[in-house]
């Protein structure tokens, strides 16, 4: 009787060392499942942050442009207002 009990306590520990493996796999699993998770956010969010500096870097020389044409628009503005001024001085 007494080997059968110790045979009983055996498989039941066998049984619960077992079943925590199981638990450390599904846990792992799901911890790499996570990560990769994780990482295809990560990958997404640089894609995203290229496209974004692109878009700046080109806004920027947009803006650029445009303040270059704004002060050859005032330039010209100032040079017609000296033009009608002198005319009209005469």
């Amino acid at each position: 009787m007494a080997s059968q009990q110790t045979l009983s306590e055996v498989l039941s520990r066998l049984d619960k060392a077992v079943g925590s493996l199981e638990d450390a796999v599904e846990r792992q699993l799901e911890v790499r499942e996570n990560y990769r998770d994780a990482e295809e956010e990560v990958q997404r969010m640089n894609s995203d942050r290229s496209k974004l500096a692109g878009e700046l870097d080109a806004s920027e020389a947009r803006a650029e442009r445009l303040e270059e044409v704004n002060k050859e628009v005032s330039r010209r503005l100032v040079t017609a207002m000296e033009t009608i001024r002198a005319v009209l001085d005469r």
